[in-house]
């Protein structure tokens, strides 16, 4: 039985159809095949990123450079606080400051219950700094993931000598919102005291039930603010982020808007093999990420050393 006029003419209409469409279908196929190509390429440039000519510690200090040999180290502290991925985390990090001969402090019991508990890593190393020539404070989602760098190397990177008793007294990280709160260090000073005391007192910053609990804007408020002598003399920012708080990247609307917005800025801070911290801020999962970086940990990676002899 052959079909009715009508019945051919509404499959030539639809065959026609698609005949016209099948142009734009393939352009929107290969757009989103080659969008996925991309993402997927841009992780393995950034994950890989020391490999491909990255240096993290440009551009005062080599990679590969050793520490000149100092007479005395300075006297160091790692402190952070206790959160969900603690088990993995702390026995990370007791390792390493066993291993490099620093003290490692869980300053938890410090948590003032009037504000978010990040507000309490001011009290954490101002209460560290009593004993201590130096204090490096790290968020507790935070991970060494190269147990070969000493912080000397770090600081000696950033100020371009071993003489650990001058200033600066203050060295951050910049990401793409500005400087972060979570990893920095400080060095014993009357200088630090005062400025760790303007910070706490920074009550109108303080936030409850969102995101941001407001020490890390309080932070950027008074460093935007400084005087511009005495922020040249005071405060050091790392011109790499991945000097000592490296952020993991991988494809999300967020992180891919900042990519093509800010491409160099992603760059310098996303984390790669032979970073020196990785900084799991603003991800969900926390335990999944630090049991996946643990786990890559166990290649073997470049060495730096500290000669403190």
């Amino acid at each position: 039985m052959s079909p009715s006029p009508r019945s051919f003419a509404r499959w030539s209409s639809k065959n026609q159809l698609i005949k016209t469409q099948r142009p734009w279908l393939l352009f929107i196929s290969f757009t989103f095949l080659l969008s996925i190509l991309a993402l997927h390429l841009a992780s393995f440039v950034l994950r890989h990123a020391n490999n491909l000519g990255r240096n993290c510690y440009s551009p005062l200090v080599p990679y590969t450079s050793v520490v000149p040999p100092v007479k005395s180290r300075p006297r160091m502290a790692i402190v952070s606080l206790s959160n969900q991925v603690q088990d993995a985390v702390w026995k990370n990090k007791k390792a390493y400051t066993k291993k490099m001969g620093y003290h490692f402090i869980d300053a938890s019991w410090m948590v003032d219950k009037s504000r978010p508990p990040s507000w309490s890593k001011i009290l954490a190393v101002k209460s560290a700094l009593r004993d201590h020539d130096w204090v490096f404070w790290n968020d507790a989602d935070t991970l060494v993931t190269n147990p070969e760098i000493y912080l000397e190397n770090i600081l000696v990177a950033l100020i371009g000598h071993s003489d650990f008793n001058s200033t600066p007294d203050l060295i951050l990280t910049a990401d793409y919102n500005g400087v972060n709160a979570g990893v920095f260090f400080v060095r014993k000073s009357e200088w630090s005291e005062r400025f760790l005391n303007t910070w706490w007192n920074q009550t109108s910053f303080v936030q409850f039930g969102s995101t941001r609990s407001g020490d890390n804007a309080a932070l950027m408020f008074l460093i935007d603010n400084l005087p511009k002598e005495e922020s040249q003399v005071h405060v050091r920012i790392s011109p790499m982020q991945c000097l000592f708080n490296s952020y993991p990247w991988f494809p999300s609307k967020k992180s891919v808007y900042r990519l093509m917005l800010s491409p160099w800025t992603i760059w310098q801070g996303a984390y790669s093999d032979g970073d020196f911290m990785v900084h799991f801020a603003g991800l969900q999962n926390k335990k999944k990420w630090v049991s996946r970086i643990i786990e890559d940990m166990r290649i073997p990676r470049r060495k730096i050393f500290y000669n403190p002899n």
